[in-house]
């Protein structure tokens, strides 16, 4: 091969890989129209029973499934109306 030869092949080597490069950086252009179709979905805002039975379970040091039943039942018995019964996550 001569010098020139080598030479052109290079210098196509580098178009390609150019190239590549800049279509590489539109990608994440293309992401950001994704995120903003994920921020019309906010998280909705908590009430304040369950605001409040998160920190009872907080305070009780509850975790996981047992968590989640106490919160069930104290959201329940605020929005009856009831204050809620602080025994209810010693049942197991």
């Amino acid at each position: 091969m001569t010098l020139a030869s080598r030479l052109a092949v290079v210098a196509i080597a580098s178009l390609f890989a150019t190239g590549a490069a800049f279509a590489q950086t539109a990608a994440p252009a293309a992401k950001t129209d994704a995120t903003t179709t994920t921020d019309k979905k906010a998280p909705k805002e908590r009430s304040a029973e369950s605001l409040e039975c998160s920190k009872q379970a907080d305070a009780k040091g509850l975790h996981g499934k047992e968590r989640k039943k106490f919160r069930s039942e104290c959201i329940k018995t605020a929005k009856a109306g009831a204050a809620p019964a602080p025994a209810a996550a010693d049942k197991k």
